[in-house]
């Protein structure tokens, strides 16, 4: 059995969704170690996620560090480690604005260039991203590099790689992959999660990286031409069904607000729901080109719910609501799982796998500590028993679809 695992990116909303779903994954599957696979492949906030399952980092470490922030200090990963100013690159294009204010001068003036024209050279002083990873960088480079593990693609027992996109190319950079090993991981890190606007693109040997999901959402073919047996894809960000008839709503000081339509939300939810809609598109079409290419290996997918308004509303940059979002993503993932298990059961099962049904079956079992009272996920009794119904009768479908 070859086992790969492939994570997308999402911001720091996609890291908090995909660290709930692993720890559901673990504790549902005993026979298989999330630590020791065959190959990891991440994408911007995938990418630190799968390097630290790369380093032995256990689903439930990565949540103590990331999400909690407990435990030893040279694991946490705060969230001010990711809201740091870029002073340098405001430093950089200040220092670049009176060269380029003079050359529009002349332009207009001397050349006789249309005002605008003339003025579009001062786009140049416009900084290239908001916040600097050279702090969240720094640590990263200590907690791969505790005993135990590596900052080394070429040190680490299993194959990891962290895929950014070439700024002046356009093409695919797969740090990790040969060739592309000698980077240090905190730094592919740091490139792979360049999203451009937000942070600046990342400087490795005189070329520029930006977000590896410019180019496709997983990459995951990367791993599928080892030859594996089963491939496990995480995918944070799927656009929100706003006509399935549930309630979509935001917390606003403890308030609820209704949004009947998604364009009552403005600019925000629209440019959320069209990005969104792009990034799962891309991810339709790579799974349905991945069975055509590789028809020997299962492909198991683990998302959001699109009528989910939980995942969907939540602020994608956002940490104050991290625990509630880790819990959320955790039980639907475990809901996930119980409402398909039929259908997985055949499919594990050909890998020497199965699903802990006494696991997935307790009502009682939550990832964190300590739940919020407020919490929707608890529910009431009768709530509990009619979701149970709705996952057995998902369930019942998916079992008759396939056969």
């Amino acid at each position: 059995m070859r086992v790969g695992l492939a994570l997308a990116g999402g911001g720091p909303l996609g890291a908090v969704y995909e660290v709930g779903a692993l720890c559901a994954l673990a504790e549902a599957l005993p026979g298989l170690d999330l630590t020791a696979l065959d190959g990891y492949v991440g994408v911007s906030a995938g990418g630190f996620i799968a390097a630290g399952l790369a380093n032995g980092m256990t689903p439930r470490q990565l949540c103590t560090s990331f999400i909690e922030n407990d435990g030893p200090h040279t694991d946490l990963i705060r969230p001010n480690l990711f809201f740091r100013p870029a002073v340098g690159e405001y430093a950089c294009r200040l220092a670049a604005l009176p060269g380029l204010l003079l050359q529009a001068v002349y332009g207009l003036l001397v050349q006789g260039r249309p005002l605008l024209a003339a003025s579009e050279r001062l786009g140049r002083a416009l900084p290239t991203g908001l916040f600097s990873n050279a702090a969240l960088q720094a640590q990263l480079a200590r907690v791969f590099s505790a005993p135990g593990r590596s900052n080394d693609f070429r040190r680490l027992e299993r194959r990891l790689v962290l895929v950014a996109t070439d700024l002046d190319s356009g093409r695919a950079a797969p740090f990790g992959m040969p060739g592309w090993d000698h980077v240090p991981i905190s730094q592919a890190v740091a490139a792979s999660a360049a999203l451009p606007g937000l942070f600046p693109p990342e400087c490795i040997n005189g070329h520029w990286y930006v977000d590896g999901a410019l180019k496709k959402t997983l990459h995951a073919s990367v791993l599928l031409d080892m030859g594996l047996d089963l491939m496990i894809c995480l995918n944070p960000l799927v656009p929100f069904d706003a006509s399935a008839g549930r309630s979509t709503h935001r917390l606003l000081g403890g308030a609820t607000e209704r949004i009947p339509h998604l364009v009552d939300g403005g600019l925000p939810l629209v440019l959320s729901q069209t990005f969104r809609s792009l990034i799962h598109s891309r991810v339709e079409l790579g799974l349905k080109g991945y069975e055509t290419s590789h028809p020997a290996t299962d492909i198991l997918l683990f998302e959001p719910d699109q009528r989910d308004p939980e995942m969907f509303l939540a602020n994608t940059f956002g940490y104050s609501q991290r625990r509630v979002l880790a819990e959320h993503a955790y039980q639907h993932t475990r809901a996930d799982l119980r409402s398909r298990r039929s259908v997985l059961r055949r499919t594990l099962a050909r890998h020497g796998l199965a699903l802990d049904e006494a696991v997935l079956d307790d009502p009682h079992r939550t990832l964190l500590r300590r739940r919020r009272r407020a919490s929707a996920l608890a529910g009431s009794r009768a709530g509990r028993t009619m979701r149970r119904l709705d996952e057995v009768l998902k369930d019942l479908q998916r079992a008759l679809d396939a056969r």
